[in-house]
C-alpha cells in the first residue's frame, strides 16, 4: 500500500506524505536541546506538535536517552502525588525498557517510592538515574496542558524547576533537556484556572526559555511534500504555483495544508469532475477541496466554534475586525490577544491583530452569517428570490448580483438606522452573497486591503474571478482614489471589470448605479 496523506495522529515518514522539517528539527535540537534548555512547545491543536516530537525522538535517541511520555489519557494520574509518582516511575520504566537500559538500573528506578515523600523519592530517583546511564536524558511530555490546572502538576514542575537550578550550580545531576507540549503557555497558566484558583497563577515554569521557532510551513516546505507525491504519481501539476496557493490560503497551518492535499487525492480525484489525479491536481481542483473544506465539520473547526461560546470577548473581537474593519494593535499581553493567537485564531501582521488565515477566515464568517441568520431580530430578511436566478449557463451574473442587491438594500433603508447600516453594510452584502455561491462558489476577504472604511472581497466561481470593493463615502477624492485603487488591484488580478459597493450616508447623496473606466478597468459601482 502507498504513502498517503495523513491529518489524524503522527506522521510517519515511511507511511505518508509530509513536510520535510528536517531543519526545524535540526533547529531545536541545536539552539534548545544542546544548550540544556526546558521549554515548552506551545501551539495551536493540529499544529503539528506531536509529529515534530516523534521526529525529535527519532533523531535524537541515538546519541541521547529520550523519555517520551504522554498526559493525554493520564486523568488519574492527578488524583494524588502518589499516583503522579508512581504513574511516572510505570511510563519511565517503559520507556527504559524500551532503549535496552541495563537491567539493574530499571530495577533501581522501579523499587519502591516512600508513601510520605513520593516527590521527593521521584527527585532522588531522577539523579540516581542520570548518573548511572552516562548519557544525556531528555524528558519529552505530550499533552501536558490536559492537567496543567492542576495543583499537583504544579508540585511536578517545582521539582523539575529545583532540580534544573541545582543542576546549573553543580549540586545536583538531573535532565539535560525537559520539553512539554500543548496548546496552552505553562508559564500563564491563569487561562485555564477556575476563578477561584487564582492563586495558582504563578507557574514555576518561569525557568523555560522562550520558544520562537515558527512551526508552519513555507510555500518551500508544502512544496518538499508535494514533489514527493509529485515523483509517485505523476500529475504534471506545478508544484511551486500549488505550494504557493495552498499557502495563501493556510498560511502554512499544518492541519490544513495536509487537509487540502487529503480531500484532493482521497475525495476529488477519481470523480466525474475530476477522473483522474492530473485533472484533479489544478487550481479548479484546489477551489473544490477548498468548498469541501469549507462545509465540513471537523475537529480543528469544532474546536474554534467552542472557544467563541466560551470566551464572548474573543468572539466579539473577531467580529469586529471581520464585519466593522475595526483594527486593534497587537499586545501580546493582552488576555483576548493572547487566547486567540495562543488558539490559532488570531496572529501579528503590521503591528495589527489579523485572523491567521483565508480558511479559517472564511469559516468565521460563515459561521457568524449563520448565526445572525437565525436571528431575525438582527439582520433583516435575506433576499426572496432563488439564488440561481444570478446563474446562467453556469456562469455566475455578478452585475446582476450588484443591481438586485441595490434593490434589497433600498428596502433594507426603509426600517433601519443609519447606524444600523454604516456599521452592518458589509456583513448584509456578504448574507446576500453567500447563498448565490454557496456549495458552487468561494469567496474571501483580502486581509491587506481591510479596514474600517475599504474591504475588498474576491469570488471565485467555476473558474471566473470577480473582485468587489466595498467602501464608506469620504469624499469626492477619497472616492476618486478609490475607483484607481481597484483598478490597480484588478490588474493585479488580470481582471478586466470589477465591482465598487460604496455606503454614502450624506444628507444630499445620489444613490445609484453607474458605469465607468478607470485606468482601462470597467467598474460597475453601486452607490447606496
Amino acid at each position: 500500500m502507498g504513502k498517503r496523506f495523513n491529518v489524524t495522529g503522527t506522521c510517519i515518514p515511511s507511511e505518508h506524505y509530509m513536510v520535510n522539517i528536517d531543519s526545524k528539527i535540526h533547529a531545536i535540537i541545536k539552539d534548545y536541546i544542546q544548550m540544556g534548555s526546558y521549554f515548552t512547545i506551545n501551539r495551536a491543536r493540529q499544529f503539528g506538535k506531536t509529529t515534530t516530537l516523534y521526529l525529535l525522538e527519532e533523531k535524537l535517541k541515538s546519541n541521547c536517552i529520550v523519555l517520551s511520555l504522554s498526559f493525554e489519557s493520564a486523568d488519574d494520574y492527578f488524583e494524588s502525588i502518589q499516583n503522579l509518582v508512581d504513574g511516572l516511575i510505570m511510563d519511565i520504566s517503559d520507556s527504559l525498557c524500551a532503549q535496552n537500559i541495563p537491567d539493574d538500573i530499571i530495577e533501581k528506578w522501579n523499587s519502591p517510592v516512600s508513601p510520605r515523600f513520593p516527590l521527593r523519592t521521584l527527585g532522588t530517583r531522577i539523579t540516581e538515574l542520570c548518573k548511572s546511564c552516562h548519557r544525556d536524558i531528555i524528558l519529552i511530555i505530550d499533552e501536558v496542558d490536559k492537567s496543567s490546572d492542576n495543583q499537583i502538576f504544579l508540585s511536578f514542575l517545582g521539582l523539575l524547576r529545583e532540580k534544573y537550578l541545582r543542576q546549573k550550580t553543580g549540586r545536583d545531576t538531573t535532565f539535560k533537556s525537559v520539553i512539554l507540549a500543548g496548546v496552552y503557555d505553562i508559564k500563564n497558566l491563569k487561562l485555564k484556572l477556575h476563578p477561584s484558583e487564582e492563586s495558582k497563577n504563578n507557574s514555576p515554569w518561569n525557568i523555560a526559555a522562550d520558544f520562537l521557532l515558527d512551526m508552519s510551513f513555507s510555500p518551500e516546505d508544502i512544496a518538499s511534500m508535494l514533489l514527493e507525491y509529485e515523483t509517485d504519481h505523476h500529475t504534471g501539476m506545478d508544484i511551486s504555483a500549488f505550494s504557493q496557493q495552498i499557502y495563501d490560503f493556510t498560511s502554512g497551518y499544518p492541519y490544513l495544508v495536509s487537509r487540502i492535499c487529503q480531500i484532493i487525492d482521497e475525495r476529488i480525484a477519481g470523480t466525474a469532475s475530476y477522473p483522474d489525479r492530473k485533472s484533479a491536481w489544478t487550481k479548479s481542483g484546489f477551489l473544490y477541496a477548498i468548498r469541501i473544506l469549507q462545509k465540513e465539520s471537523n475537529s480543528l473547526f469544532e474546536d474554534m466554534i467552542k472557544h467563541l461560546y466560551e470566551y464572548p470577548q474573543l468572539s466579539t473581537m473577531i467580529q469586529n475586525i471581520l464585519f466593522r474593519g475595526i483594527r486593534y494593535t497587537f499586545e501580546p499581553n493582552s488576555f483576548i490577544i493572547n487566547l486567540g493567537t495562543m488558539f490559532g485564531f488570531l496572529k501579528e501582521h503590521n503591528s495589527q491583530v489579523i485572523v491567521a488565515n483565508r480558511i479559517f477566515e472564511t469559516k468565521l464568517y460563515n459561521f457568524f452569517l449563520s448565526e445572525e441568520e437565525s436571528n431575525s431580530a438582527s439582520i433583516p430578511a435575506g433576499i426572496d428570490a432563488a439564488p440561481n436566478q444570478f446563474i446562467s449557463h453556469g456562469m455566475l451574473q455578478m452585475d446582476l448580483v450588484m443591481r438586485k442587491f441595490y434593490e434589497y438594500y433600498e428596502n433594507i433603508c426603509l426600517n433601519s438606522s443609519e447606524k444600523f447600516l454604516e456599521e452592518e453594510g458589509r456583513r448584509i452584502f456578504l448574507m446576500f452573497l453567500r447563498p448565490i455561491i454557496n456549495g458552487t462558489g468561494n469567496y474571501y476577504i483580502e486581509a491587506q486591503t481591510r479596514d474600517n472604511t475599504r474591504t475588498d472581497i474576491i469570488v471565485d466561481y467555476l473558474g471566473q474571478q470577480f473582485v468587489i470593493e466595498l467602501k464608506i463615502w469620504k469624499g469626492a477624492q477619497y472616492h476618486h482614489n478609490g475607483q484607481i485603487q481597484l483598478a490597480e488591484y484588478l490588474e493585479h488580478f488580470n481582471q478586466d471589470r470589477g465591482y465598487l459597493l460604496t455606503f454614502n450616508f450624506n444628507k444630499h447623496k445620489k444613490p445609484g448605479i453607474t458605469e465607468s473606466i478607470c485606468k482601462g478597468k470597467k467598474i460597475l459601482e453601486v452607490i447606496l
